[in-house]
């Protein structure tokens, strides 16, 4: 097979890719190693940034999102007693839409044979060759079967884990990383949510959010040390938990339920330097982690979609290849930026085995001053809806 483009990985920062190749008439084929049914049960995000719905509105895959999408003008920070709003639409006239990451992947994959986008799922063993050369090449197995990808760029979209990472030299790529002594145990549960928008918490007892995927559909987390098991907890337990951590004006509030799932998702923070070796571009989880305090993880893997595609569609549409050498600086000036406002939101917002009494006293006193000042409450907005691209 040839193509101008191998995409590897289906989640949304592949198909959105490949969705906005394919729009302006690049040749383009996504391999994913698991099936679409597997692809749509992973839960994960639901807070999208501007960038993430104008690149739907620009591919015209919106009409969904805009129906059943929940747009937020604000957001609170919680410290036990007290819920301080900080109201984006009013502080940089901006707001944030609801509407979770697997309905994104859902219109993606709708879309796909309408708009000729070719996915290969069930791609296993996936290798990436010469991606030093102008000639890369990608190799898999399916049914029994060894298949080759020529092409002129590999874009990887496959996540952490995934083969493209891997094929950057150790001598050419550094990781920078920050692992979080915790984890966010989450329950999602067929209840309406106790606030209209999202409240992070900081209790003695640990942190505590309350986020929603619709009007009648809401995921909770609360963090607990790396050594907790799911079964540990009941939904009582848990329930009994968010209510202690979140406050009584959000506990008079939430509506208990049974969990139509529960995990625990551990955090990090972590950078991979640089996003391009030769044909080969990392989007999205392949190239940076975000701890999920922010909502950044969906939204830093649009923009360098949004750049990816705007580089690629260059190269090939135009013969410009300015858009190509610019892509890793470009990506990597929006993630360092995002990766510094989740670290700050995520210590502000977490009790660290380490801290004493002068970390929680520098903690309060943040609280505070973002409690009084428009200043603050403008910058961590700004941050919230998502910079510039």
């Amino acid at each position: 097979m040839k193509t101008q483009v191998c995409i590897i990985g289906a989640g949304p920062a592949g198909l959105l890719l490949g969705h906005l190749l394919r729009a302006e008439g690049v040749d383009c084929v996504v391999l994913e190693r698991k099936d679409p049914d597997y692809i749509l049960s992973r839960i994960r995000a639901g807070v999208l940034e501007t960038i993430t719905v104008k690149l739907m509105e620009r591919l015209g895959l919106d009409d969904r999102m805009k129906k059943e999408g929940i747009w937020h003008d604000g957001f609170n920070l919680a410290d036990g007693e007290r819920l301080i709003r900080v109201d984006m639409a009013e502080l940089v006239n901006k707001r944030v839409m609801v509407y979770g990451q697997t309905e994104i992947t859902r219109d993606l994959m709708d879309a796909c044979d309408d708009r000729d986008l070719q996915v290969e799922y069930e791609a296993d063993d996936v290798a990436l060759h010469d991606v030093d050369s102008d000639a890369p090449c990608v190799t898999y197995y399916k049914d029994g079967a060894e298949h080759r990808v020529d092409c002129r760029f590999i874009a990887g979209c496959d996540g952490f884990h995934g083969p493209s990472r891997k094929a950057v030299p150790a001598s050419v790529g550094k990781e920078y990383e920050r692992v979080y002594p915790f984890g966010w145990l989450g329950i999602l549960a067929d209840v309406p949510p106790c606030n209209h928008e999202l409240i992070y918490a900081n209790h003695e007892r640990g942190f505590a959010l309350a986020s929603m995927r619709s009007e009648t559909r809401s995921r909770y987390y609360v963090d607990v040390p790396l050594t907790e098991k799911v079964e540990g907890w009941s939904d009582e337990r848990l329930w009994d938990e968010l209510a202690v951590r979140l406050g009584p004006e959000a506990a008079a509030s939430m509506t208990r339920g049974p969990s139509l799932e529960k995990s625990i998702a551990p955090l990090r923070s972590y950078v991979f330097a640089p996003m391009r070796h030769g044909s080969l571009m990392l989007c999205g989880d392949s190239a940076h982690i975000v701890p999920p305090t922010g909502a950044k993880g969906l939204n830093l893997a649009a923009s360098d979609v949004h750049y990816a595609a705007n580089a690629l569609i260059g190269f090939f549409t135009a013969s410009s290849n300015e858009g190509i050498v610019a892509y890793s600086d470009t990506a990597l000036a929006r993630v360092w930026k995002s990766e510094r406002f989740s670290w700050s939101l995520t210590r502000l917002m977490h009790r660290f085995p380490e801290d004493g009494e002068f970390e929680r006293a520098m903690q309060v006193a943040e609280l505070d001053y973002i409690a009084s000042s428009r200043a603050a409450q403008t910058s961590i907005a700004e941050n919230y809806v998502g910079l510039p691209v």
